[in-house]
């Protein structure tokens, strides 16, 4: 396979949750250009409606337009995030600040996620959810006036901490957080500032949020999403030849931790600053393929690359030696199982992997995969496995590409776009 070209990826879906949700509460008409349109975005999208906020229908190349209210208004059905965690953690955040009852729920997928993680830090603000005790959606949040909050969080993540960041928004109530180890995606904090509020880090870890600022309308374009860029820079890497250039993606430092391992794993790679889109730091990506070699990777950058874990994972199944990704056993409560279905399904294409406790041993070979890999709907293990399926002599099926249409809409055709001279065959869509 020889890649070649320039291509775009969709806006980031981080950051299109957030400032949804922000134009949401900023009473006034904001523009949003270059958004995501997947799934998961509009699930926020059409809980924001229910609550009572005008959003215009997210489109691909069209601008979102949304007319926010200061405060929610009570929604007459059950708030359904389909497969967000996103969308479900961030408007829990919200809706906890508000007076009145709201139901959140989503698909099966989402269902079996945890929520205790986000709903035990809301009850020591004052908030309250029906059934009490219960680590999983549908819940009844019942939300009102919210205490200030000290809490140091059980896992590294930005959806933790984005909720409780947007409680304390919402709210108007102080909140200091601190993270176990690594350092999550900072979007929110970044976000937060923007409007004048008051986020800081001491030298201890501690972020100290103080309701100081104002939310406003806004008028802004959302980068390129890098754990999206990740996948075609993959491709680029494993080809036979060629170049690839992965246009305006958001490198923030927080997001860009699979480039340094892919660095440390010898890939060629180069990144172009081109300014910056919402406070964020924006980059052409520029892969050329090579050879790979393998590496540890610590349990302090996991935090800044989880999402990325499936493409390295199989990146590191074509590397010279063996790949051990340390402490990863929040992969198990992702849309899927996503720990043990990489290494199912790596050993089902003919490669050695294996979980050992929490870290995942990949050992690299340079035999063509071949076989057929289960999602389970999940649409980076989606991905993933197509990337890994544009390798000389390869035949891997898919057995559900339409799920990456949940963070990359397009993304088959994307794929198929940037390759030439195939040597190998195509993931079956």
């Amino acid at each position: 396979m020889i890649v070649r070209g320039s291509v775009s990826v969709p806006g980031d879906k981080s950051l299109t949750h957030r400032l949804l949700l922000l134009a949401g509460l900023a009473p006034g008409r904001s523009r949003l250009r270059g958004a995501l349109t997947s799934l998961d975005a509009r699930s926020t999208a059409a809980v924001l409606r229910a609550l009572g906020v005008v959003v215009s229908p997210l489109r691909p190349g069209r601008e979102v337009r949304i007319v926010g209210r200061r405060r929610f208004r009570r929604a007459e059905a059950a708030l359904h995030c389909g497969n967000s965690g996103t969308t479900a953690r961030l408007s829990l955040g919200l809706l906890a600040a508000h007076p009145f009852p709201s139901r959140v729920t989503g698909d099966a997928s989402l269902r079996r996620r945890p929520m205790r993680r986000v709903t035990e830090p809301l009850v020591r603000m004052g908030a309250r959810f029906e059934p009490r005790d219960v680590d999983r959606l549908p819940l009844l949040v019942r939300g009102g006036v919210l205490s200030p909050l000290t809490w140091e969080l059980p896992v590294s993540s930005a959806q933790i901490k984005g909720c409780l960041l947007f409680a304390g928004l919402a709210a108007g109530r102080p909140v200091s957080l601190r993270e176990p180890s690594g350092r999550s995606r900072d979007h929110t904090e970044r976000l937060l500032r923007a409007f004048g509020y008051s986020v800081v880090e001491d030298s201890s870890g501690w972020i100290h949020f103080e309701p100081t600022g104002t939310l406003i309308p806004f008028d802004l374009e959302v980068p390129g999403d890098p754990s999206s860029a990740a996948f075609l820079t993959g491709a680029a890497l494993l080809a036979d030849g060629g170049t690839l250039r992965v246009a305006a993606v958001g490198v923030n430092p927080t997001r860009t931790g699979f480039l340094r391992v892919l660095e440390r794993m010898g890939a060629r790679i180069t990144v172009e600053p081109a300014g910056e889109r919402s406070g964020e730091p924006v980059g052409d990506i520029v892969a050329v393929p090579g050879p790979l070699r393998g590496t540890d990777v610590t349990a302090d950058e996991i935090p800044g690359l989880i999402d990325e874990i499936p493409l390295l994972a199989i990146l590191a199944s074509r590397a010279a030696g063996t790949t051990r990704f340390c402490e990863v056993g929040e992969l198990r409560v992702k849309e899927s199982d996503r720990l043990g279905l990489l290494a199912s399904n790596l050993r089902a294409v003919g490669a050695k992997a294996a979980v050992e406790g929490e870290v995942l041993v990949v050992e690299g070979g340079a035999r063509p995969p071949v076989g057929r890999v289960t999602t389970e709907a999940d649409h980076r293990i989606a991905m993933a496995f197509a990337v890994l399926g544009t390798v000389s002599g390869a035949r891997v099926k898919v057995d559900n590409m339409a799920c990456a249409a949940v963070s990359f809409p397009g993304f088959a055709e994307t794929l198929r776009s940037i390759t030439s001279g195939r040597k190998g065959s195509s993931p079956d869509p």
